[in-house]
């Protein structure tokens, strides 16, 4: 157990995803690759269908989406992609809401005293509007974006950095992709995975040291990891 961890917990920083993890942004993503499509004539994509395509950043997204529903050329793809920021910056949290149990969860974390950060694909601007609109900044010691650092998930640096930014200690990592559990074992973190989340691929699959169904299995989780590492 680590010597600094707080109240007896083994981990003294929690790192999360965004989309997917701590937030279900598939309602405003979704309109977002849609208002892209729209304007090149292609059907709309219901939000089941986007939430696969989440998690590696937008232009991911929207290869995606032009993919399943026609395919693309890179011009295409590059106005497409300003077109669909631009309306997601005017459109952050419109649909976007925390998941079932979330804010539960960071109650007790930060009642235990761990100190935890946001680390998403998401551009950081995106990601700290979307906290500022829902209350949640002021709970993240640390916020970094897919841009922050020029490098995303898979890459461990952003993960590392968050770890720095949040004070050093022993930390776990949430997520919901394949990008968080490759980022989060490059960083050296045990990582667990959101059953809930916008799974690409079977979460039993991703190769997490655990899996959740929800917010309240959260800690005990934590505490098993912490539990097994010593």
């Amino acid at each position: 157990m680590d010597a600094n961890s707080p109240h007896g917990f083994p981990f003294s920083i929690v790192g999360f995803d965004l989309d997917g993890t701590l937030l279900d942004t598939s309602g405003d993503l979704a309109a977002a690759v849609n208002h892209a499509l729209a304007s090149i004539g292609r059907p709309a994509l219901s939000v089941e269908a986007v939430k696969p395509m989440i998690g590696g950043g937008a232009r991911a997204m929207l290869k995606h989406g032009l993919d399943a529903t026609g395919g693309y050329d890179e011009a295409t793809l590059d106005a497409l992609h300003r077109l669909l920021l631009d309306h997601y910056e005017a459109n952050l949290a419109v649909h976007t809401t925390p998941f079932p149990g979330t804010l539960a969860a960071l109650d007790e974390l930060a009642a235990r005293g761990v100190t935890m950060g946001v680390m998403t694909n998401k551009l950081e601007r995106f990601a700290r509007g979307i906290l500022d609109a829902l209350g949640l900044t002021d709970r993240f010691a640390a916020i970094i974006g897919g841009d922050t650092l020029g490098v995303a998930k898979p890459s461990p640096r952003p993960i590392q950095a968050l770890v720095e930014q949040c004070g050093g200690g022993h930390a776990a990592f949430v997520g919901d992709s394949i990008f968080d559990v490759q980022a989060a074992r490059a960083a050296g973190l045990p990582v667990v995975a959101c059953s809930f989340g916008f799974l690409s691929q079977p979460v039993e699959t991703l190769g997490a040291d655990a899996v959740i169904d929800g917010y309240d299995e959260l800690i005990p989780t934590l505490r098993r990891l912490g539990a097994s590492a010593t």
